[in-house]
């Protein structure tokens, strides 16, 4: 066999393999790699290309040597997963670099950052002062978690005693000109529903590069036309702005009309309907 052809043979077996080796671990082998699973990955790495590029290794070999380095995190997980002592020492624990507003110098010499670093990532947080900080933990894959002293942290809506509908994900119902049906479904939408936004957008569906239903049931939607200017919708506005226009009728009527009755009965309503208002404004806007 030419020796061009025995390294492309060899690349693309060693391409499947490191692929199921991929698989079988799991995605968080690629999303959160501890130090263990890092030396690992690199290993496995380093082996495979060996393999690839040098005939005098025997292919055989090579599998073997990549199965069981793809085996030893698996394993390492698995161990992981039944004693906590097994999980700390293969994936070490998260440190406390900062608490109350003070940073803990022992603990940052003892990870072996420094103080350049540290602020570097607590911007990437958006914190720009360590006096804010109340809390914050190195974490066992590198990352930085840190949570701001009460009177620093964002208003919620909790914190102003408001209630906010449950969110619901957005779904992608239409890509690259074509409509998607399973997410349009999990919306609870139809695609006679979808032709008349999109009649109402004045737009057709092979001009929408991708269009999405959010948690509110509207359809917002980007242009291959980029120079086309879609309208925002209007629903909510519109929900409110009639029942602010039905409040105002309600309390014309009452100032209207000389029957007492039909004045407590439309002075009720219209009280009924400014609560409403009030409690749903901030959802219609």
């Amino acid at each position: 066999m030419p020796e061009w052809l025995d390294v492309a043979v060899r690349s693309l077996l060693f391409i499947i393999v490191l692929y199921l080796i991929t698989k079988i671990i799991g995605k968080r082998q690629i999303a959160q790699l501890s130090f263990f699973e890092y030396v690992t990955g690199i290993t496995i790495g380093s082996i495979a290309a060996e393999i690839c590029v040098s005939p005098n290794i025997a292919i055989p070999n090579g599998l073997i040597s990549t199965v069981i380095w793809g085996l030893i995190p698996l394993l390492a997980g698995y161990l992981g997963m039944k004693s906590k002592t097994v999980r700390d020492l293969i994936e070490g624990k998260s440190t406390v670099l900062i608490k109350d507003g003070k940073v803990l110098e022992e603990n940052l010499k003892k990870e072996k950052y420094t103080i350049d670093e540290l602020l570097a990532l607590l911007r990437k947080k958006d914190i720009f002062k360590v006096a804010d900080v109340e809390f914050a933990v190195l974490e066992t894959d590198g990352n930085l978690n840190a949570l701001l002293k009460k009177e620093h942290q964002p208003v919620t809506p909790k914190d102003l005693k408001m209630k906010m509908p449950p969110v619901k994900e957005t779904q992608t119902v239409i890509m690259d000109g074509r409509i998607l049906d399973d997410p349009l479904r999990t919306s609870g939408k139809t695609r006679s529903w979808l032709h008349g936004e999109l009649d109402k957008l004045g737009v057709t569906l092979e001009n929408v590069f991708i269009g999405q239903i959010d948690y509110y049931g509207e359809l917002t939607v980007d242009l291959y036309d980029d120079k086309i200017q879609v309208p925002s919708p209007q629903e909510r506005p519109l929900l409110l702005a009639s029942l602010k226009k039905c409040q105002a009728d309600l309390e014309l009527y009452t100032l209207q009309t000389d029957s007492i009755p039909s004045k407590k009965m439309y002075q009720l309503n219209a009280e009924r309907l400014s609560r409403i208002i009030k409690n749903t404004g901030e959802f219609l806007q």
